[in-house]
């Protein structure tokens, strides 16, 4: 977390720098710190993938539903990337549309679980 920060910081002082003399290159700049910073994570994200997908197995849990929710999870978090670099872009209406379109393809994802959800509710209650 200290290099996250580090690097967050540094780049933080170097964009600001940049900024005064080429705006345009200061936002390419953020856009390239914000995909380091997110490479740097992509070995702690595949380490709790693969916990989950282990604690599914061993709970007997369907991998159809641990990978849908993996799913939602990962576009949830790709969204808010992408709003967060549309809104420092100056683009507020097409992040707010980004964000839009993750939540409706999470709700679109997440029916299917919601309809096995209901019907083991309903399958475990007394019948009249």
């Amino acid at each position: 977390m200290l290099q996250i920060v580090g690097i967050a910081l540094v780049s933080t002082f170097l964009a600001i720098i940049i900024k005064e003399q080429t705006p345009n290159f200061a936002f390419l700049f953020v856009v390239f710190v914000g995909c380091t910073i997110f490479l740097f994570l992509i070995d702690e994200i595949a380490r709790i993938v693969q916990m989950v997908e282990s604690i599914a197995v061993e709970a007997n849990i369907s991998t159809v539903y641990v990978e849908t929710i993996l799913k939602i999870i990962g576009i949830a978090y790709i969204a808010e990337f992408a709003s967060q670099i549309s809104k420092d872009a100056g683009q507020g209406a097409i992040a707010s549309k980004i964000e839009l379109g993750a939540k409706i393809l999470i709700l679109a994802m997440a029916v299917p679980i919601l309809t096995v959800l209901i019907e083991t509710i309903l399958n475990l209650l007394p019948s009249t």
